[in-house]
């Protein structure tokens, strides 16, 4: 079984819409990383040498490559990506080789075994 990892940077008030609909589109889990930060085509607005930046968190989905790019669309659309500039980004990146996830090869392939 092939995989693919989503990198997915949202502002912190998304990121459980964001995992919601990973789950709800064929992701098993997530790694969540906390108080990421992150700079756009805009310069943060600092105020005494304090950033004014709203908080990001870094979502990490390792996924089966079939799912891959379904799961990065609903992403983008729940979390207004390309409608709203400075929400977050998401990509993909494939993955050579990945252990300690058989229990996620295992569901995969029961529902693929249930679907036919």
């Amino acid at each position: 079984m092939h995989f693919k990892l989503i990198i997915t940077f949202v502002e912190d008030d998304k990121t459980d819409l964001v995992l919601d609909t990973a789950r709800a589109n064929g992701a098993k889990g997530a790694t969540v990383i906390n108080h990421a930060r992150g700079e756009g085509i805009k310069q943060s607005k600092t105020f005494f040498g304090l950033t004014l930046d709203t908080q990001r968190d870094v979502l990490l989905f390792l996924v089966e490559e079939r799912l891959s790019r379904h799961i990065l669309e609903k992403i983008s659309k729940a979390a207004e990506f390309d409608s709203k500039p400075g929400t977050g980004i998401a990509f993909q990146i494939d993955v050579e080789d990945a252990i300690g996830v058989m229990h996620q090869v295992e569901e995969l392939t029961q529902e693929l075994e249930d679907k036919l």
